[in-house]
């Protein structure tokens, strides 16, 4: 099935969006576990079962960075961000992942038990059901998607206006997106504006990503494979 519905996973990931708009500066100030002041650059703890992000201080997150600070259900957003110069999709494997817009990102969620597959709009992100086959294919054809960390990465895709780009970044990046997108929309398709921000979006992600090499390649066969479980 391909149909794009709002879910509660992805209400929660509205929420998350809107931390990044610009209208929540004096609650992100401060870190959400210890309440001591952070820089405008921090880390996130994601609460995986409610998929809440928290931010929080250098030092909290060198706490949870320790596998014997896990507490089962809250864990340490990641900084890897790959650019995926040789992935292998081809316009026909794009439309058997059956999404209805050109900008997707793709996480394996634990709760759910299966990969998840959601794209930003002006209503927030929204989730499409994915064919478990045409992810499989996904996987086979490429094998770095196997490094995936569960619910803190993400596969982030952008064929918009002609692109063919695409990164394994960390779950903060794509909630970023989201809140752009949210902030700068207007009418039906969006306008002007909201283009130029996606565009600088993907230009600093760029810029701020290595290229994917031959260790995470050897990361990816030593990771057991990950897929969706239904459609």
């Amino acid at each position: 099935m391909a149909a794009g519905t709002q879910s509660p996973g992805a209400s929660r990931l509205q929420r998350l969006a809107r931390r990044s708009t610009g209208g929540r500066e004096a609650a992100l100030e401060r870190c959400e576990m210890c309440s001591a002041p952070i820089a405008p650059e921090h880390r996130h703890l994601l609460d995986v079962d409610a998929r809440e992000l928290l931010c929080v201080c250098r030092a909290c997150a060198i706490l949870f960075d320790r596998p014997a600070a896990a507490d089962g259900h809250r864990r340490l957003v990641g900084d890897r961000r790959l650019v995926l110069g040789d992935f292998a999709l081809t316009d026909l494997a794009w439309e058997e992942l059956r999404l209805p817009v050109d900008i997707a990102f793709f996480f394996h969620s634990s709760p759910e038990q299966r990969v998840m597959a959601y794209y930003p709009g002006p209503m927030g992100a929204t989730e499409s059901l994915l064919a478990l086959e045409a992810w499989r294919e996904l996987e086979r054809a490429n094998p770095v998607l196997a490094s995936l960390q569960p619910d803190i990465e993400a596969l982030l895709v952008d064929r918009a206006l002609g692109a063919r780009r695409q990164w394994i970044v960390p779950i903060d990046e794509c909630f970023r997106l989201v809140g752009v997108i949210r902030t700068h929309w207007t009418g039906l398709t969006g306008g002007r504006d909201v283009w130029q921000e996606i565009g600088r979006f993907f230009d600093e992600l760029d810029r701020r990503s290595r290229p994917a090499g031959a260790r995470d390649g050897r990361a990816a066969t030593a990771a057991p494979s990950r897929t969706a479980e239904g459609s």
